[in-house]
């Protein structure tokens, strides 16, 4: 009980850095990406939180993974530095009663992951394409910053305003260049209104302004004065659908539409927490260190384990989506795998001992070689 509680507060310190470490990181590039499309007009400025948030719980069930499989791993890992494994196994312990510790330690985490892979991340992307697309159904006036050209919507036609209100209805000093047709027409106006008429479509007013019409496509050019002058910004819109998309669909729909790409989605899902589990079960075995060498390279080795286990579910959920390969038999096959895997490091480790041990067998014969070598003749 002494080793449990003690490696518990081991696991849960070292989770606790590395999932800080990974939330970083990740938060960081995620805010760099969505600001650069903030700037870019991609996304509204307002928005840039929300979105940060949505892209987090995204990524969250992953960096779950990494954090487990990172924590007992160095946990393990550590052991067998200070040389406290020589200790578990001279008492008369085995490598096996690290399971339970470790799997009281797992199984919180994995029903994080699962949660997080069935529910949140489904509804985390609807938002954040729903967020995305609000911004793309606001009126053209309503994306303008003042003193900065701003392409429409329709990307036919560039708007520069001087300044807006705080409610973006009225702005000042406007100019609208409109491409149609290959005619050039440009708007100038001291000041403008945003209304509605009754079919929903939102015109630009503009008071006391000139127009400059190229009718004819050369050097030409037709004055217009005008005391008022209504601008087409936006017309009327359906409301927003957002993703509908497999990733963005509630698990529900998922089971009562499998089609190829919701078999696929759900193989992904259900592939993390299982992903998960095993390996931070595959850490304990895969921990293993000479206490006279360094640990880099164990940690190198684990990580790229993780990266070939996390490509081979998209490769498996690919296979399911162009209907290589039913979701019956993808979804389990590569889990199997790694569970043999994973008892098979755990008997290698157990068995070290044994005569029959291939590093002892190895031994053997080296020793009989050397012996038969220096023997008299």
């Amino acid at each position: 009980m002494i080793f449990q509680r003690a490696l518990r507060r081991e696991l849960v310190s070292t989770a606790g850095a590395v999932f800080t470490t990974l939330f970083t990181i990740t938060i960081t590039v995620m805010l760099i990406k969505i600001l650069g499309q903030a700037a870019g007009g991609k996304v509204s400025s307002q928005d840039v939180i929300a979105l940060i948030g949505f892209a987090a719980l995204k990524y969250l069930p992953i960096i779950l993974i990494l954090t487990g499989f990172i924590s007992v791993l160095v946990a393990v890992t550590r052991s067998y530095q200070d040389s406290e494994m020589v200790v578990w196994f001279a008492s008369g312990l085995s490598l096996s009663r690290w399971i339970r510790p470790v799997l009281l330690f797992a199984l919180p985490i994995v029903a994080v992951i699962a949660l997080l892979s069935f529910v949140v991340t489904p509804w985390s992307n609807q938002q954040s394409a729903e967020f995305r697309e609000r911004y793309e159904k606001r009126e053209d006036i309503a994306r303008i910053s003042p003193g900065k050209f701003q392409e429409s919507s329709s990307s036919d036609r560039v708007f520069f305003v001087e300044g807006t209100t705080g409610d973006a209805t009225k702005v000042r000093n406007v100019f609208v260049n409109t491409v149609r047709d290959g005619k050039d027409s440009l708007v100038v106006a001291r000041e403008g209104t945003v209304t509605v008429d009754e079919r929903g479509d939102k015109f630009l007013i503009l008071d006391q302004g000139r127009r400059y019409d190229n009718v004819t496509g050369g050097d030409d050019l037709r004055l217009t004065e005008f005391q008022r002058y209504g601008v087409l910004v936006a017309q009327q819109s359906p409301s927003v659908v957002g993703d509908l998309s497999a990733r963005a669909l509630p698990t529900p729909a998922l089971l009562a539409d499998m089609n190829r790409y919701n078999r696929a989605e759900l193989l992904w899902r259900l592939s993390l927490p299982i992903m998960g589990l095993l390996l931070m079960l595959l850490a304990i075995p895969l921990g293993f260190v000479n206490p006279r060498g360094g640990r880099s390279a164990n940690l190198l080795v684990a990580l790229l384990m993780f990266i070939i286990y996390s490509n081979m579910v998209s490769v498996f959920q690919t296979a399911v989506q162009k209907q290589r390969l039913s979701f019956e038999a993808g979804w389990w096959p590569l889990h199997l795998a790694v569970l043999l895997l994973t008892v098979g490091l755990f008997a290698w480790r157990l068995g070290v001992n044994s005569p029959w041990h291939p590093a002892a067998m190895w031994g053997a014969f080296k020793r009989a070689f050397i012996f038969r070598k220096a023997a008299p003749q």
